[in-house]
C-alpha cells in the first residue's frame, strides 16, 4: 500500500496509519506484525515548535548485559555507565537551541524544537533512535512518517564514527541532513555512500597526517600503534601507518581494543606494550574503548612510554583519572579547536533534576543519592535492621532516610567533567553543528520568492519542507559562529583541518593539566602546517628531552644502513660510505657519491669542495713572489728613471737610448706579468698571463737583438780593419826608421780632442750601415710579428681555465689550459729565437774592448736568460699543482732579474756611483798595445786607424 502521495495532516494520512498500526499490533493472521518495541530514553520538545532538530548522543556507555538464551521475549535493552561528558554535549544542544530560539537575528519567527535520543554508544540503540526519530513513534514503520506535528530538520549526531556510519547509511535513502560533531572517520568522506552526511569535526585524513608529521618531527623510526575495534580507529591508524611506513618509520607491534570488554585481550596488549622495546604509542581510539587498557597498565606500572593521543580521548576525563600520570604524564595529542561559550556553564549549572530521566540519572550520580522516595525508605529499612542486630538503631529511620537527594544539592561546589569547562573542544562541535543546521533553516525560510534554487526558482516552505531542500542549504551554508567569530563552510561535507597540539603536563596539585604546545593547520601549505614549541613539552617521567625510540641505534652521518635479512627494515647494520661517497644524514639508506668538483672528508659526512690547488695571492709564496714582481718592477722603473736623469749623458745616448727605454718596458712587463699568474684562473688572466708574457719575451728580446746587431757590425768592421791594419804594419815596419806607434782608434786624426762624430780629414770615414731607425724597426717588427700571433692564438684558441680533477681524487689544481699546443709551441718558440739570435749577435761583439763593454753584459744577460730557462724545464715538468705557477714565476723573474742586472747594472753603477767615467773621454777609445796590432772600443764613436810612420794612416769611425 503506497501512502506517499497523501498529505501528512490530512485526516486520511492519520487514518491510514492507524489502521497499519492496528493491523500489524492487533490482526495475528496478517503477514504484517509489530517485531520490536524499542527502549529510548533522551529529550523531546515539540509542542508548539515549527521545526524540529535531532540529535543523538552516547550518554551511557553500552547497554545492559542480558541473558543469552532465547526461552522469553526478546526486549530491547537499557543502558549502563553513564558518561558524564557526553551528557555535557547533551547540555550544549539545548543550549544552543535555546539561546537560537532566543536571538532575533537568526529564526525570529521560528521556535525549534528537538528530540535527542542516547544511542548508549552502540550501533544498535543508534539505529533505534534513528528509526524512531524518522518515523515519529516508538512502533518504527519504515518508510513511512506515522504522526502530526513539525518537520524534522536534520540529525545533530549520532556520536562515534561507527554509530554516524549506521545512522548514515539509513538517512541518506530518505535524503535526509545529518550534521555529525564528533565522528571524524574518513570513510564518512564517501558523498556516493552518505550523500546527506556533514561534519564540524576535521576528517580524520587530516589528524592521521599530523600524527605521522608528529612522529617524523621528533625522529621516532620504531613505534607501536593500537586502535579501537571500529571504523574510526581502524581507518585512523591505517592511514598513519601509510605515511609513516612510507617515510621509513617501522612498526613495532599493532594492536586492536575489543570493543566488548576482555580481560584476556587486555592483558595481552599490556604484555606487548611492555616487551616491545618501542617506546611510543599511537592510539587512535574513543576514550571508552580505551579506558579498560589504562586501568590494566596502572595495574602492571607500564611506564617510561610517550603515548600519541587522538582527539577522542585526549582530553577525556574518564582516561584523566586520579594516578593516571604516572603512565600516561607526557602524552601528546591533537584536540579540536578550543572555545569560550559564554552562559554555557550557568544554563550546565542551572540544570533541573527532575526535567527528564536522564537528568534524574545524572544527579543521582554525581551526588551518590536517589530521588524516589520510597527507594530511599526501603534501602534505610534493610540498613536498620541490619544495625538493629547489633542493638543500634539506624538514625535514617527516625527521619529522612539516608542517601536521598532533594533536588537542591548545588552543583557549583562540584568539580568533574560536567562542569569543567576549561576544554570546550567536542562540546564547541556540538555548538557549531546546531548553529549550522539553525542557519541553513534561516536561509530557506527567508528564500525571497522567484530567486529559490529549487524548480521554477521556488522556494521551500519552512513548516512543510523535504529533507534534501535543506540539505542543499546545509551543503551551502556559511555561518559565523557567536562569541568566536569561527566561518562554518562544509567542502564535499567537510570543514578544515585545524587541531591543537597538547601536552600531558602535572601540574602544581599533582594534577595532569592539557598544555598546548603547538597547532596543526591541514590547509596550510606542507611544510608550515605543523607548528610546534619543543622546549615547552614536559615528557613522561618529567623529562625535558624527548625519548628515543629505535630497533637499532641511529647510523651516523658517514655510514649507511644495512638491511638485517628477515628484520623490519628500522632494524639494520650501520656501514661505512666508501672514499668518494657520503651519507649527509641520520639512516641513510644509501651513500651519495660526490660529483665531480668535490670529495668526501674524513669523516664521510659531507662532500667537500676539492682542496683548490691554485697558488693564491694571500698564501705566504704568493706574497713573497708578488714583493719580488714587485720589486723588480721598481727596480726597472727606478733605472728608467735613472736613464731619465742622465738622458743626455754619452753612456745613456751610447747604442740608441730608445731601444734602452723599450728593454726597460719589456723587462717591467715580464716583472708584472708574473703576478697575473697568481691567484684563481680566469679567462682574462689566462689570457692576458701568457700573451703578455710572450710579447714582453719578444719585446725585451728584440730590443736586445737591437743593440746587439750594431756591436756585432762593429765588432766584424773592428776585425777586418784590424786584419788590414796588421798587414799594412808590416809593410811598414820595413820602411819605418825606428818609431812604430801603437793601434789607435780615433775620432779626429788632427784633433784628439775633437767631438766623436768629427771624421779624420785623411782617413776614409766608416759609417755603422745599421743606424738607430733600423734597429728601432727591428724591434718593432719582431714585437709585431710576435703580437699578430698572439693574436690569431686569442681568436682561433685562446688559452682558458680548467679544473684538472684527473691528477688527484682530492684536489682540483686549477690551471690555464693553452687552448692550442701548437700555437704556445710556436709562440715561445719565436722567443727562443729571438733570443739565440739576440745571444750570438751579442757573443760575437763581446771582444769589443773599451772602458764600458755593453757586448759582454748583453752575451751574460743571454746566458742567464738560457741558464734559467733550461733549467725550469725538468723543474717545470716534476711539479704539480700550485707549485708549477710558482717555478714558471721564479723562471720568469729570475730571467728578468738576469737581463736587468747584467745589462744595465754596469751603467746605474757608473751613473750614479762613477759620474766621472761618464765622460767622452771615458767612452772613447783606450789604447791597449798587443803583439803590434791594435784593439778597438765597442762604445766608440771615432774611426779606426793605425799611424804607421807618420805618414801612412787609416780611419775606421764607427758612428754611435
Amino acid at each position: 500500500m503506497d501512502i506517499t502521495g497523501i498529505h501528512s495532516k490530512s485526516p486520511l494520512f492519520f487514518g491510514v496509519c492507524a489502521f497499519l498500526h492496528f493491523y500489524a499490533s492487533v490482526s495475528a493472521e496478517s503477514s504484517c506484525k509489530l517485531k520490536a518495541k524499542f527502549n529510548l530514553h533522551g529529550y523531546t520538545n515539540v509542542v508548539k515548535k515549527k521545526v524540529v532538530v535531532g540529535g543523538m548522543f552516547a550518554v551511557h556507555q553500552t547497554v545492559a548485559s542480558t541473558p543469552t538464551n532465547t526461552s522469553s521475549v526478546p526486549l530491547s535493552l537499557g543502558c549502563e555507565g553513564f558518561n558524564f561528558r557526553t551528557f555535557r554535549w547533551t547540555q550544549t544542544m539545548l543550549f544552543a537551541i535555546d539561546e537560537i530560539n532566543k536571538r532575533k537575528d537568526l529564526l525570529p519567527n521560528t521556535d525549534l524544537g528537538y528530540v535527542i535520543y542516547d544511542s548508549c554508544f552502540t550501533i544498535s540503540k543508534a539505529v533505534e533512535g534513528t528509526l524512531t526519530y524518522l518515523t515519529g513513534q516508538e512502533e518504527a514503520v519504515p518508510n513511512y512518517r506515522c504522526g502530526s506535528g513539525p518537520p524534522l530538520a536534520a540529525l545533530v549526531g549520532a556520536g562515534g564514527s561507527d554509530l554516524s556510519i549506521a545512522t548514515a547509511r539509513i538517512l541518506g535513502l530518505y535524503h535526509f541532513p545529518q550534521v555529525s560533531y564528533c565522528s571524524s572517520c574518513s570513510a564518512l568522506e564517501s558523498k556516493f555512500q552518505f550523500p546527506t552526511f556533514l561534519r564540524t569535526i576535521p576528517n580524520d585524513v587530516h589528524q592521521s597526517e599530523a600524527m605521522a608529521r608528529l612522529v617524523l618531527h621528533f625522529g621516532w623510526t620504531w613505534v607501536g600503534t593500537i586502535a579501537a575495534d571500529d571504523d574510526y580507529g581502524k581507518y585512523g591508524i591505517k592511514a598513519f601507518k601509510e605515511q609513516v611506513e612510507e617515510a621509513g618509520v617501522c612498526i613495532s607491534f599493532s594492536e586492536t581494543l575489543p570493543k566488548v570488554s576482555s580481560p584476556e585481550d587486555i592483558r595481552r596488549i599490556v604484555d606487548t606494550v611492555v616487551e616491545s622495546t618501542a617506546k611510543i604509542i599511537v592510539v587512535f581510539s574513543s576514550d571508552v574503548d580505551l579506558s579498560p587498557l589504562v586501568q590494566e597498565l596502572l595495574r602492571h606500572n607500564v611506564t617510561n612510554r610517550t603515548w600519541v593521543a587522538s582527539e577522542a580521548w585526549v582530553t577525556s576525563a574518564l582516561i584523566n583519572q586520579p594516578g593516571v600520570s604516572s603512565v600516561l604524564g607526557g602524552t601528546l595529542g591533537f584536540g579540536l579547536r578550543r572555545a569560550e561559550i559564554p552562559g554555557l556553564q550557568r544554563y550546565l549549572l542551572d540544570l533541573d533534576p527532575y526535567d527528564h530521566s536522564l537528568s534524574e540519572e545524572f544527579w543521582q550520580k554525581v551526588f551518590n543519592c536517589t530521588l524516589d522516595y520510597g527507594l530511599a525508605m526501603k534501602k534505610a529499612k534493610e540498613l536498620a535492621r541490619a544495625a538493629g542486630a547489633n542493638g543500634t538503631l539506624y538514625r535514617s529511620v527516625r527521619g529522612l532516610p539516608e542517601g536521598l537527594c532533594t533536588g537542591k544539592e548545588t552543583l557549583e561546589r562540584l568539580n568533574n567533567t560536567y562542569t569543567d569547562v576549561s576544554q570546550l573542544r567536542i562540546t564547541y562541535s556540538v555548538y557549531k553543528a546546531v548553529y549550522a543546521v539553525a542557519q541553513a533553516l534561516h536561509n530557506l525560510e527567508y528564500c525571497e520568492p522567484g530567486k529559490g534554487p529549487f524548480t521554477n526558482n521556488s522556494c521551500a516552505d519552512i513548516s512543510n519542507f523535504e529533507p534534501w531542500q535543506l540539505m542543499y542549504y546545509l551543503k551551502n551554508v556559511n555561518v559565523t559562529i557567536p562569541h568566536t567569530g569561527e566561518t562554518i563552510v562544509f567542502n564535499n561535507g567537510d570543514v578544515d583541518g585545524y587541531y591543537d597540539i597538547l601536552n600531558w603536563q602535572i601540574d602544581g596539585d599533582g594534577e595532569i593539566s592539557y598544555v598546548s604546545i603547538g597547532q596543526y593547520n591541514g590547509t596550510a601549505p606542507p611544510e608550515a602546517r605543523m607548528t610546534i614549541n619543543n622546549d615547552s613539552i614536559v615528557w613522561s617521567n618529567e623529562r625535558l628531552e624527548p625519548p628515543r625510540s629505535l630497533c637499532s641505534e641511529s647510523c651516523q652521518p658517514g655510514t649507511r644502513k644495512g638491511i638485517r635479512q628477515g628484520e623490519p627494515v628500522c632494524c639494520f647494520d650501520c656501514l661505512p660510505c666508501a672514499d668518494g661517497e657520503i651519507s649527509n644524514s641520520t639512516d641513510a639508506r644509501e651513500c651519495i657519491q660526490c660529483t665531480e668538483d668535490y670529495w668526501s672528508n674524513q669523516a664521510r659526512d659531507s662532500c667537500v669542495p676539492k682542496t683548490i690547488e691554485f697558488l693564491d695571492f694571500s698564501e705566504p709564496l704568493g706574497i713573497t713572489l708578488i714583493a719580488i714582481s714587485a720589486f723588480g718592477a721598481l727596480v726597472t722603473i727606478a733605472v728608467a728613471v735613472v736613464f731619465l736623469v742622465h738622458l743626455g749623458t754619452p753612456l745613456v745616448k751610447a747604442n740608441d737610448a730608445l731601444l734602452s727605454f723599450s728593454l726597460l718596458l719589456s723587462l717591467m712587463v715580464t716583472f708584472l706579468c708574473s703576478i697575473v699568474f697568481l691567484g684563481e684562473p680566469q679567462h682574462w688572466s689566462c689570457m692576458t698571463s701568457q700573451v703578455a708574457l710572450a710579447l714582453g719575451f719578444a719585446l725585451c728580446l728584440s730590443s736586445i737583438m737591437g743593440k746587439s746587431v750594431v756591436l756585432m757590425l762593429r765588432a766584424r768592421a773592428l776585425k777586418a780593419a784590424r786584419a788590414k791594419a796588421k798587414a799594412a804594419s808590416k809593410a811598414a815596419a820595413e820602411a819605418a826608421a825606428a818609431n812604430t806607434g801603437p793601434d789607435v782608434i780615433v775620432t779626429n786624426s788632427n784633433n784628439s780632442n775633437s767631438n766623436n762624430n768629427d771624421s779624420a780629414p785623411n782617413g776614409n770615414l766608416y759609417v755603422d750601415p745599421i743606424g738607430p731607425a733600423h734597429q728601432r724597426a727591428m724591434c718593432v717588427v719582431a714585437t709585431l710579428i710576435q703580437a699578430a700571433a698572439c693574436t690569431v692564438w686569442l681568436i682561433i684558441l685562446p688559452p682558458h681555465p680548467v679544473k684538472n680533477t684527473a691528477a688527484q681524487n682530492v684536489k682540483i689544481i686549477l690551471e690555464c689550459d693553452e687552448g692550442s699546443i701548437v700555437f704556445i709551441c710556436c709562440i715561445f718558440a719565436y722567443d727562443i729565437l729571438l733570443a739565440l739570435i739576440a745571444f750570438v749577435f751579442a757573443f760575437v761583439a763581446r771582444k769589443l774592448e773599451d772602458h764600458f763593454s755593453e757586448a759582454k753584459c748583453m752575451t751574460f744577460g743571454m746566458l742567464v736568460f738560457f741558464i734559467v730557462w733550461i733549467s725550469f724545464v725538468p723543474a717545470y715538468l716534476s711539479t704539480r699543482g700550485k707549485f708549477m705557477v710558482a717555478v714558471q714565476i721564479f723562471a720568469i723573474l729570475a730571467s728578468s732579474f738576469g737581463l736587468l742586472a747584467c745589462i744595465f747594472l754596469p751603467k746605474v753603477y757608473v751613473l750614479l756611483v762613477k759620474p766621472e767615467r761618464n765622460t767622452e773621454e771615458m767612452i772613447r777609445p783606450r789604447v791597449k798595445i798587443r803583439d803590434g796590432s791594435s784593439t778597438g772600443t765597442s762604445a766608440s764613436l771615432t774611426t779606426t786607424a793605425t799611424e804607421m810612420n807618420a805618414t801612412t794612416m787609416s780611419t775606421v769611425a764607427l758612428d754611435d
